[in-house]
C-alpha cells in the first residue's frame, strides 16, 4: 500500500499562483511515476501532468503546459506542482496519484490516490 497525503491549495484571483505538494509513505518502492489529476464539478477525472520516480522525465496536459510545473524533491518521494497564470478553467478537485509504470496518462493505471485539495480560481 501507498499513502498519499496532499497540501496546498486554496483560492486564488486568475493569473495568480498556487503551489500543490504531495508526499508519499508506505511501500514506495513500487512508484515508478507520480502525477496530478484534476476533477472539476460534472466532469471526468483528467490527466494533468506527471513525473517519473526521479524527476528526470515529466509530461503535461496541453492544457496546462507552459503554465504548471511538475517536480520532484530530492531524495524525497515527493511530487509537486507549481500552478502560475491560474484560470478559471482551472478550478477543480486536484489529486496527487502514483504508478508502476512510467508513461500513462490514464488513471485506471494509477494505484494510488491521495485524498484531493481543492483548487478554486475567481474570475
Amino acid at each position: 500500500q501507498v499513502q498519499l497525503v496532499e497540501s496546498g491549495g486554496g483560492l486564488v484571483q486568475a493569473g495568480g499562483s498556487l503551489r500543490l505538494s504531495c508526499a508519499a509513505s508506505g511501500r514506495t518502492f513500487s512508484i515508478s511515476a507520480m502525477g496530478w489529476f484534476r476533477q472539476a464539478p460534472g466532469k471526468e477525472r483528467e490527466f494533468v501532468a506527471a513525473s517519473s520516480r526521479i524527476g528526470s522525465n515529466t509530461y503535461y496536459a496541453d492544457s496546462v503546459k507552459g503554465r504548471f510545473t511538475i517536480s520532484r524533491d530530492s531524495g524525497k518521494i515527493t511530487v509537486n506542482l507549481q500552478m502560475n497564470n491560474l484560470k478559471p478553467e482551472d478550478t477543480a478537485v486536484y489529486y496527487c496519484a502514483a504508478a508502476p509504470r512510467y508513461g500513462s496518462r490514464s488513471p485506471d493505471d494509477f494505484a494510488s490516490w491521495g485524498q484531493g485539495t481543492q483548487v478554486t480560481v475567481s474570475s
